[in-house]
């Protein structure tokens, strides 16, 4: 989900930046909005005190709300079991070939369906000139971080420098995946955002569960992009993104808060790694993340704002209100002509 109006700046930018052209003509005293949400994919982890992942919880222990309006649970998935639909009690049935329209939705949720279990895993490494140093020792890394992800996960290699390369297709065929990476060589200036929002507009059109993980050794010098609208496509369509920076935070500030900013924004985290051990751990953290989360999904109740909507998730048993939740802040519907 996006609004029109980031997508329209997105747009521009993509046009200057040779990466794509469009035209909008508006008659402003003409034009009607309308707002359109089919469904919201939210995933999200349960820390308890110590800061340790809390599995094993059920719908029943969730309540989710959009602007402090009460949203009913459409299905239900822990970790990498696929998704439960969530029923009138709350209690949960699995989901069947036929697709489940409520009354209130007009929509399937053929999507979570088809795509069964696992999570869609887009890895973004830069091959700018900011690798030249530590280039091995990264590929080394991604390499060890493919080869632990859970068998029901799909990974999808891209390479970056002024250009995106889509090195391997999401697939769940390891070797392909590592030796697709292997082929990566150094190349020159670094437009992160703008092959971000590429990598964005795949996973976008795949079904399912699916993040994003930036590898990143530098700052983006060759983007037309801004990095918050980038941030906004991802808060929008629901896709965490994991960063992980080689730069050392004093070194690099101004990097360093924007990847903070896109990383809490979307429902990620941001690493700051810069030896070859720190990038393992980095590596090892989101695989722990992607394996001990919830993702829910909900058709929103009637809501009369069309910008953005804030969404809010609380533990429903006084024995569990202590634990933490890190989710998303939340979404902008889509607008409609």
């Amino acid at each position: 989900m996006q609004t029109f109006g980031t997508f329209s700046r997105i747009v521009a930018g993509l046009a200057c930046a040779g990466l794509g052209t469009a035209i909008w003509l508006f008659a402003q005293d003409q034009t009607t909005f309308r707002v359109k949400v089919d469904m919201v994919v939210l995933g999200f982890t349960v820390l308890d005190q110590k800061g340790k992942y809390v599995n094993g919880l059920k719908p029943k222990d969730f309540k989710v709300y959009e602007d402090e309006i009460s949203e009913k649970i459409a299905t239900f998935a822990e970790g990498n079991h696929a998704p439960l639909q969530v029923l009138d009690n709350g209690d949960t049935k699995p989901i069947h070939n036929e697709s489940l329209e409520p009354a209130s939705a007009g929509g399937s949720i053929v999507d979570l369906r088809s795509a069964g279990t696992g999570t869609n895993v887009f890895v973004l490494f830069d091959t700018s000139n900011y690798m030249y140093r530590g280039f091995v020792y990264a590929s080394d890394a991604i390499a060890d971080f493919i080869r632990g992800l859970d068998r029901a996960d799909s990974v999808a290699v891209y390479t970056y420098s002024r250009n995106l390369n889509r090195a391997v297709p999401l697939n769940r065929d390891r070797g392909e995946a590592i030796a697709g990476l292997r082929k990566a060589v150094a190349g020159d200036d670094s437009a992160l955002y703008n092959c971000l929002l590429l990598t964005l507009r795949d996973a976008s059109n795949v079904p399912g569960r699916k993040v994003v993980i930036v590898f990143s050794n530098g700052p983006d010098n060759a983007s037309m992009v801004a990095p918050d609208d980038v941030r906004e496509v991802a808060e929008d369509a629901g896709i965490p993104i994991y960063v992980i920076s080689t730069n050392e935070v004093t070194k690099d500030p101004i990097s360093s808060s924007i990847f903070k900013r896109i990383s809490t924004n979307t429902g990620g985290k941001s690493y700051f790694a810069k030896t070859w051990q720190k990038q393992v751990e980095a590596f090892e953290s989101i695989r722990e993340d992607l394996g001990n989360s919830y993702t829910v999904t909900y058709y929103p109740r009637p809501n009369p704002n069309d910008g953005f909507r804030r969404i809010h998730i609380e533990l429903t048993s006084d024995a569990i209100k202590k634990y933490k939740i890190r989710v998303r802040p939340g979404y902008r519907p889509q607008r409609e002509f």
